[in-house]
């Protein structure tokens, strides 16, 4: 087990350094409403809807780009499949669940037909043929796909030629996903923007306030019988995710406690909430210890399956006489039409015939672990029924592809800390259901993440919940060309993911990831670098410590089209930077295209602020090249940009270009005992409260044309 990266105390001398510099005052806390959500400054063309193109989608395996053969669409083209597992993977959005055309645009001028596998969401469809002929061609596959994201792949099996080169496909009644942040299947609702009788708290970002964990920084608190908040469904749903706090145990063991739900006047059911998976105390790492107090980590989530009900229903949220916690303060709701449980696919086996038995209450590890042995051996895949699976230890995966029967369906539940997926191998394919822990606190040593290990090549990773663990996700050295859509992490004590050590060529994309323990996303270079990896297109809200996006060191890395919201402390929206000792930067770091709402933190050990972008030179110095560029830093806590340093330290060979600072708590852009050059070039500033540009480092700031307000 890898020790988890987490917030370290600082070093005496940086303490020393940064009691000398000036410290900057918290965010204004009272402000009447949020700053206007401003999305970053494009300079190209939104994709267009149903067309999607190869160079721009995940690829491993051995196609490379091109642009040598004239007539492809969009920027280039992939070659290369001709060696067994090379692959693209699209990701598209379709209307509605059932078969689809989808065209594929290739060439191929050997002479000869050739051939690759397509896939539907990790289940392979059937061989497709690609004649040859002169150009650009197109052949069209029915493809069984679902309402929603879907991963629709091309692939080189074994039996196959792949000799062809493949420029985009287009999906009938299909769309590209949203240009920013996670495409996901539910409706996001805030309770301050429902209509209520309780009391709205916030906005605050005040540490310690219930307010500052909040989305938006507002929630609405429920404390006398008959108090409500409701909300009018702007799409039908059979289901719904409420975010809450409810006040801890004096012992810090917990509450359970019910809230009532209803539609319009009818009561629909009691929805289970407890505090168990909240409430931490104390210094870093935090403990169950009420009396260490600062008391922190307030919310949690409750799910549950409501029937079906129309757009236009008022959902209501009601302390009743037999709601005994003190207080519910409702941050938001999800509300979802989920699809019918899946069934086992051809080419599957059940989990049941090897002993797996659902709701019973009894230990399944045992027989888990010997479905994945089985169905391994056996060349077939495994299929794990509706209903919960508890394990107490971590099932070991390789090789092998393991489907459920719907995140909302399908539950692998660990317990006492323990549980999870581990990799030992390449070919790990994993998809539709839920894995939930057991996590109260955090413990890096003893208790278990979600998803974890090497995952070799050729692996994916798709629709899945993970709550209540360590990390959601740890990908550990070894890996090369992971995909992993569509995930739900939440609530997790440390790391919502994190790509580590020796991983290349991997993606975590149009996943949503809130309440983490530590960063909600990060590449850690420890001992060897990330190379090649991306996160893209995600929504990252409300880690409860750390930054949404955390870079550290790695080989041409990018972080492009997030949308990043509600720091709370010792936190910056991205984070560049060279702190926890990681291997240096090289090749070209990207950070483009990424929406930033409310972000940045004060660091207590440190006694100073992080800006929303933050690019900080600490245990080496920084002089590759850092692109950040047509991002939106909105209503930043506190500077819209910081450059700093550790010791005086260099960053050179930064270039900001189109990047738009709109309101900030001091700054736009601060510099702090730092070295060195970066350029900027359409960079504005509006809104900062202290001034545009605070530069008591003299950093070298070379102007480009476009430049405002600072």
């Amino acid at each position: 087990m890898p020790q988890i990266r987490g917030l370290r105390p600082a070093t005496t001398a940086l303490l020393t350094l940064l009691s000398t510099a000036t410290i900057l005052s918290p965010h204004a806390a009272t402000a009447a409403t949020p700053a206007p959500v401003k999305a970053p400054q494009a300079r190209t063309a939104a994709p267009k809807a149903g067309g999607l193109e190869a160079e721009n989608s995940f690829f491993s395996g051995g196609p490379r780009t091109g642009k040598s053969a004239g007539g492809f669409a969009g920027g280039g083209y992939l070659s290369g499949f001709t060696a067994t597992g090379a692959r693209v993977i699209f990701k598209a959005v379709a209307g509605r669940t059932g078969d689809a055309k989808v065209a594929l645009r290739y060439r191929n001028t050997t002479g000869t037909t050739q051939t690759l596998s397509a896939y539907a969401n990790g289940l392979r469809s059937g061989r497709v043929s690609l004649p040859a002929g002169s150009g650009w061609r197109t052949a069209t596959t029915a493809l069984a796909l679902r309402q929603g994201i879907n991963a629709i792949g091309y692939q080189h099996d074994r039996g196959d030629s792949g000799d062809v080169a493949i420029d985009a496909i287009s999906v009938a009644g299909g769309t590209a996903p949203a240009a920013a942040g996670a495409t996901v299947p539910y409706t996001e609702y805030e309770a301050e923007d429902g209509t209520t009788n309780g009391s709205a708290i916030g906005p605050d970002r005040t540490y310690l306030s219930v307010a500052s964990e909040a989305s938006g920084r507002r929630a609405v608190k429920l404390s006398d019988n008959g108090q409500y908040v409701k909300f009018t469904l702007t799409r039908p749903t059979n289901s719904i995710v409420v975010r809450y706090s409810v006040p801890d145990s004096s012992d810090g063991t917990g509450i359970d406690t019910k809230l009532a739900l209803y539609a319009g006047d009818t009561k629909v059911k009691d929805l289970d909430l407890t505090s168990k998976y909240s409430w931490v105390y104390g210094a870093y790492p935090y403990n169950n210890d009420p009396g260490q107090g600062s008391g922190h980590h307030f919310f949690d989530e409750s799910r549950a399956m409501i029937g079906d009900l129309p757009a236009g229903t008022v959902l209501k949220l009601q302390k009743d006489a037999d709601d005994t916690a003190a207080s519910y303060t409702i941050d938001l709701i999800d509300t979802e039409q989920v699809a019918a449980a899946a069934t086992i696919p051809d080419g599957f086996v059940s989990a049941a015939d090897y002993g797996a038995t659902a709701d019973d209450g009894s230990d399944d590890t045992g027989a888990l672990n010997t479905a994945v042995s089985g169905t391994k051996s056996a060349g077939k895949g495994l299929f794990i029924p509706s209903g919960s699976y508890n394990i107490n230890a971590r099932i070991n995966v390789e090789g092998v592809t393991i489907r459920g029967a719907g995140p909302w369906y399908t539950v692998v539940h660990g317990l006492n800390g323990k549980g999870g997926f581990f990799a030992t191998g390449g070919n790990v394919k994993i998809s539709d259901l839920a894995v939930f822990g057991d996590v109260r606190y955090r413990d890096d040593s003893n208790f278990d993440t979600g998803l974890e290990g090497d995952f070799g090549t050729g692996s994916t990773l798709q629709n899945i919940w993970i709550e209540h663990t360590k990390v959601g996700m740890w990908v550990d050295s070894g890996t090369n060309g992971l995909d992993a859509t569509g995930l739900r992490i939440r609530d997790t004590f440390a790391d919502g993911v994190n790509v580590h050590a020796n991983v290349a060529n991997t993606v975590v994309e149009q996943s949503n990831v809130r309440n983490t323990g530590d960063d909600g996303l990060a590449m850690f270079s420890e001992g060897s670098p990330v190379t090649k990896s991306s996160f893209t297109a995600n929504t990252v809200q409300l880690p409860m410590l750390a930054n949404t996006i955390g870079i550290y060191g790695g080989d041409s890395n990018s972080a492009t089209g997030n949308v990043l919201s509600d720091t709370v402390t010792a936190s910056a929206g991205i984070a560049v930077s060279t702190r926890f000792n990681p291997v240096p930067f090289s090749g070209t770091t990207t950070v483009s295209g990424n929406t930033l709402n409310r972000t940045g933190g004060y660091e207590q050990n440190w006694q100073t602020a992080f800006g929303g972008i933050w690019v900080y030179a600490d245990t080496s110095d920084i002089t590759s090249a850092i692109q950040i560029s047509d991002n939106a830093v909105n209503d930043s806590t506190y500077q819209g940009i910081l450059l700093s340093s550790s010791s005086g330290k260099a960053i050179s060979d930064v270039t900001f270009d189109h990047v738009a600072i709109d309101g900030a708590g001091t700054y736009g852009i601060d510099t702090l005992n730092v070295t060195g050059s970066s350029t900027f070039t359409y960079v504005t500033v509006t809104g900062a409260a202290s001034g545009g540009l605070n530069n008591p480092a003299n950093y070298t700031i070379n102007r480009g044309d476009g430049n405002t307000g600072f």
